[in-house]
């Protein structure tokens, strides 16, 4: 599936604009992925492949979300200076909340709320907090 057939361009600016917030905010970098892996591999094998492609220094500090809707998964892959920012709990309950947008038939909503989601996560303390709104 091609980005084009799932989203309108406004849909991809706003989920654009969403990555360009939580990265800001959390000093982290958030990337998403939506299409079935490109080189048929399952979805998690290419999510960390995808992730670990960033580069060592940008990986390191990088949540990648991958959606793929033939798959029926998401998969949240972090780096090594994330984890404890954004724990294993935190990535289950965004791709909880996109799964259930997506079945909602919100794709682009789920994708905005799972980053929403993270990056609350990884703001906690003394990093601000994503803020719904546009």
């Amino acid at each position: 599936m091609l980005v084009g057939d799932a989203l309108s361009a406004e849909q991809i600016d706003q989920i654009g604009r969403t990555l360009q917030r939580a990265n800001r905010e959390t000093g982290l970098h958030f990337s998403v992925f939506l299409g079935d892996p490109i080189d048929g591999s399952a979805p998690r094998d290419f999510a960390v492949h995808a992730h670990a492609a960033l580069g060592d220094a940008l990986a390191r500090k990088a949540v990648l979300i991958l959606v793929a809707p033939s798959a029926r998964r998401v998969e949240i892959v972090t780096g090594s200076e994330v984890n404890h920012r954004v724990n294993d709990r935190a990535c289950g309950l965004a791709a909880l909340s996109m799964s259930g947008n997506f079945a909602g038939g919100d794709l682009p909503g789920g994708i905005v709320t799972g980053i929403r989601m993270l990056a609350d996560s990884a703001g906690q303390g003394s990093r601000a907090r994503v803020r719904v709104g546009r």
